[in-house]
């Protein structure tokens, strides 16, 4: 019984640290390819920005998967964000 719940224990963490490290890239790099293309400036000056507040997306999003109270709400809250800035990129993109 201890074996198992240790092994539980174990791919939760495993599973919160691949979200941390590509979901958390994965948000990361779609939420600046947006910010580069909505904010309102020169193209150099939102591209700067939009990578400045990259480091902010990415600890932020490695602060949620292990703040979330499972590994699966960790996945959703990585998840669900991506899935929307992908959405917005693309509407974006259809829109220029």
């Amino acid at each position: 019984m201890k074996l198992n719940q240790e092994l539980h224990y174990r791919l939760g963490v495993a599973s919160r640290a691949i979200a941390a490290i590509l979901g958390g890239y994965g948000v990361t790099a779609l939420a600046t390819a947006l910010l580069a293309v909505i904010l309102p400036m020169v193209r150099i000056d939102a591209v700067l920005t939009a990578t400045l507040l990259s480091f902010t997306v990415y600890t932020c999003a490695v602060l949620w998967v292990f703040a979330a109270r499972s590994a699966f709400r960790a996945w959703i809250g990585i998840v669900l964000p991506a899935a929307i800035l992908g959405l917005g990129l693309l509407a974006q993109r259809s829109f220029a």
